[in-house]
């Protein structure tokens, strides 16, 4: 697997990511009913962004991570990420993998932590890897995201020093 630098002829590979994340309502505060236009936007960054792609040898598109700075101005030494993996690739070590890359972006680039605002609380896989990779619920929105069965879980903020 590589990573690399996500091109505008990735999108085509990314969008169907994007949008089977976003629709299953589980893990991302995208609307459900997401569209292409809104997630290109959203999701395909540009400086002091970046996205970037995870990909098999045949070039196949199994993850996308997106980093930025998590707020402006004074806080902008604070960077902030985000990931999809494919479902069918779920489980194979591209998440961690993606999280590691993003990591060491905001180090070079010079952040002095990592801050993801809202990971949900029942995706105890993410917060495991978020965990594992030295990330710390530093708080929790109670009943923050409502979850597809129509019940509510609370949102993490999750931090970790750089």
């Amino acid at each position: 697997m590589k990573i690399r630098v996500a091109e505008a002829a990735d999108w085509p590979a990314i969008w169907p990511i994007v949008r089977t994340v976003a629709s299953a309502g589980e893990s991302f505060t995208f609307p459900l009913d997401i569209g292409e236009d809104f997630a290109r936007e959203c999701w395909m960054l540009t400086a002091p962004g970046r996205t970037v792609v995870a990909v098999d040898d045949a070039g196949t598109v199994l993850g996308t991570a997106k980093m930025n700075p998590n707020h402006m101005g004074p806080a902008a030494h604070i960077a902030s990420a985000s990931y999809m993996v494919a479902p069918e690739h779920a489980g194979h070590g591209i998440g961690r993998a993606l999280g590691e890359y993003t990591i060491e972006w905001a180090r070079a680039e010079g952040y002095r932590a990592m801050q993801f605002n809202a990971v949900v609380q029942t995706n105890v896989r993410a917060v495991a890897l978020w965990r594992s990779l030295g990330f710390t619920v530093i708080g929790t929105l109670p009943e923050g995201y409502r979850l597809p069965d129509g019940t509510y879980t609370g949102l993490h903020i999750m931090h970790r020093p750089l």
